[in-house]
């Protein structure tokens, strides 16, 4: 925001005289940064902070100069302007959670054509606002000079009095920069009979805007709610000063002197001898609450480093102007109308550091109460999973969690699920994702436009959807009710399975590579991997990961149509994963190194060739751990041969058409004595029975 110097010594006169370069370095230090002072010392360009929506005014800057300074403030207060109409126009405000005041006044018999005075072209433009008419020109300068957007309308083309409500949908407006909207229910209106003549907070409309034909006008100054108007300008693809204003917080209780400013601008500028004024109309509904904060004097001087005076805390809040009470060591501060920003401890810390003097803080290393916090041992930190893959060869990816809406849909996100954003920064971002892999592999195509050839990446962060219910055990303690939020972890892996050298035939990674990561990744829990279909994986080359019987994610090759849609000229393979399940480890066991020598046995079977080899391993091994006398030495069984015969090679004394063979591998060892062979037997034709009766199977001979 620009403002002219002369401007701020109007309310500050004590800093006459003063070089513009110190009063711009006080701001600056005090905070309100001074971007840059023109050549001829006449503006300076000042970066508030979002929070600081007080600064946004001449009156604003100018108490600030004078806090950090400690120089007097001198605000003018300005009687109402006489009245001598009794008319006033009809107010209704049926939106309390929209609008907390609204004060307007009737003026008649005004020139409308009236010339704008050069002081005021000069300061308007010095702050960056080009003059258009004098009434135009007044409401400007008041929102400049007091922080207070206001808007006039031409009393003549209004039909009834004004009503204060949300938009319905479907609405539509003309405004003043000659654009038509539509609006919704979000939306706030200031409406006469005719329908909506003002987006609350935001713009007028062009059919009620005054021209120089005016004569009759109606003033508004209102206090809207920030939550009712923040977003809403961007939503229409452009912003205002008044909406810069009121979405960050303006000053409800100097509403009506605003007004009266404005009224009294409006009256010396373009009064005639036929003007007349009517009263003031303020309708109040509900004002925000202004609740004490308190600070502890301890907890400054800890916070700061510096151990300061209670006297010298009192001087800093007179200095602020922040109404205060002592009570020991706690200072009890009633935060002005005018600051939305000040609600807890450190607030109030932070305004006593900027009145003392950043500067006079002695440069000191902070310290700090520290507690060592043990993790169970049966439990590993999240960083151990990053640390995992970065040694595998991953690279670690941080994106956004907002997102396309088309991602959510072409990775097969379910529509019900999705979380969007009630005020998304951009259309691409309207979204919260609810998986991880979207972001790697338009990652994947960032880089092969690069030049990349070979990509290992990963992410672990969180995923949003809408939960089963609010109270969702699993939600995270900050999150939004209704909403799951969920840390995941994903990889993607592109290219050559390894780098290119002289020992080592060039291939393309595949889905096995990958399931070795994500094993050595899990490792020391055992993870199951069952065929299944996913919407953004290869449907015959995919893969449901589960821990014993909780699922855990997804592996597979990038489904054929992405593949397409990214311009990827090879599918990469990727995995996303709960991160919650995988961290769970247990406590390790100890357990007596065997003295005697293990058995080994071969057990080769066949079955149906639709039969999944990998439940039949599960199974196998399943019957191996149950209690009894001749399976209890079975220390592993593994599967170590797969072999489909060709149809051609298919005959009644071997294997059948629709037959394969499988070979288990069976290890026997006992901790208390050495096992015989007929140990071994006994185990292995269990181990026969069990897949004859459960799978149909036969022995191969």
């Amino acid at each position: 925001m620009k403002i002219a110097v002369e401007w701020l010594l109007e309310f500050v006169p004590a800093a006459a005289g003063t070089d513009v370069a110190v009063l711009a370095d006080a701001l600056t230090m005090g905070g309100l940064e001074v971007e840059s002072v023109s050549a001829d010392g006449a503006t300076i360009e000042i970066k508030a902070t979002p929070n600081r929506g007080d600064c946004l005014s001449a009156v604003g800057v100018a108490r600030e100069l004078a806090a950090l300074r400690g120089l007097p403030l001198r605000v003018p207060e300005r009687a109402p302007h006489p009245e001598n109409d009794p008319q006033s126009l009809p107010v209704r405000i049926d939106a309390p959670d929209l609008c907390g005041r609204f004060a307007g006044q009737v003026l008649r018999g005004l020139n409308a054509r009236a010339e704008t005075p050069d002081w005021m072209k000069r300061r308007l433009e010095q702050s960056g606002q080009r003059p258009v008419s004098a009434l135009v020109d007044i409401s400007n300068y008041v929102m400049f000079e007091t922080g207070q957007p206001t808007h006039v309308f031409d009393l003549a083309r209004l039909q009834g009095g004004l009503q204060v409500r949300w938009a319905r949908p479907g609405e539509t407006i003309a405004l003043l920069n000659e654009q038509t909207v539509t609006l919704d229910e979000h939306f706030g209106v200031v409406a006469d009979e005719a329908g909506a003549q003002a987006i609350a907070g935001i713009m007028g409309g062009a059919a009620t805007s005054v021209t120089l034909e005016t004569t009759d006008v109606v003033l508004e100054a209102a206090f809207w709610r920030p939550e009712a108007i923040q977003g809403r300008a961007r939503r229409l693809n452009f912003t205002t000063e008044a909406a810069h204003r009121f979405e960050r917080g303006v000053d409800f209780q100097r509403t009506v002197a605003a007004l009266g400013r404005l009224t009294q601008l409006a009256v010396e500028i373009c009064g005639t001898a036929e003007t007349r004024v009517g009263p003031v109309a303020d309708h109040v509904t509900e004002l925000p609450g202004r609740n004490p904060v308190s600070m502890r004097l301890e907890r400054l001087r800890r916070i700061l480093g510096v151990a300061l005076s209670s006297i010298q805390v009192e001087r800093c809040f007179e200095r602020l102007g922040f109404p205060w009470r002592r009570d020991g060591n706690v200072f009890r501060v009633t935060p002005p109308s005018y600051r939305f920003d000040l609600q807890i401890e450190v607030d109030l810390i932070e305004e006593v550091a900027r009145i003392y003097g950043y500067e006079n803080i002695p440069a000191e290393p902070p310290r700090s109460r520290a507690q060592m916090r043990v993790r169970p041992e049966g439990r590993r930190a999240a960083h151990a999973l990053r640390r995992d893959l970065a040694q595998a060869g991953y690279q670690e990816l941080v994106n956004f969690s907002f997102v396309p809406e088309a991602w959510e849909a072409d990775f097969g996100a379910d529509p019900a699920g999705t979380v969007r954003l009630l005020n998304p920064i951009a259309q691409q971002h309207a979204v919260m994702r609810s998986h991880l892999l979207g972001g790697l592999v338009g990652n994947l195509r960032y880089n092969l436009n690069r030049q990349a050839t070979r990509v290992r990446t990963f992410e672990l962060g969180a995923v949003f959807t809408r939960a089963p219910k609010p109270d969702d055990a699993m939600c995270a303690p900050q999150a939004v009710p209704g909403v799951f939020q969920e840390q995941r972890l994903a990889a993607l892996a592109y290219g050559p399975a390894e780098h290119e050298q002289w020992g080592i035939a060039p291939r393309p990674v595949d889905l096995f590579d990958v399931k070795g990561d994500l094993e050595r990744l899990l490792t020391p829990l055992t993870a199951k991997f069952t065929a299944d279909r996913h919407p953004a994986l290869h449907p015959g080359r995919c893969a449901r990961v589960t821990l014993g019987d909780r699922p855990l994610g997804w592996i597979g090759e990038l489904h054929p149509r992405l593949c397409e849609a990214f311009e990827l000229p090879a599918a990469p393979i990727l995995f996303e994963i709960a991160v919650a399940p995988v961290l769970e480890i247990g406590v390790p066991v100890a357990q007596e190194v065997p003295r005697f020598p293990a058995l080994v046995r071969d057990i080769a079977v066949l079955v149906d060739a639709a039969a999944p080899a990998g439940q039949i391993l599960d199974d196998l091994r399943a019957c191996a751990r149950q209690d009894g006398s001749a399976l209890s030495a079975v220390r592993s069984v593994d599967l170590f041969d797969v072999f489909v015969p060709k149809p051609s090679a298919a005959s009644d004394n071997a294997l059948l058409i629709k037959e394969k063979s499988l070979a288990f591998r069976v290890i026997l060892q006992d901790t208390r004595r050495s096992l015989t062979d007929s140990d071994a037997d006994e185990a292995r034709a269990a181990l026969l029975s069990f897949l004859q009766h459960r799978w149909g199977a036969r022995v191969r001979q």
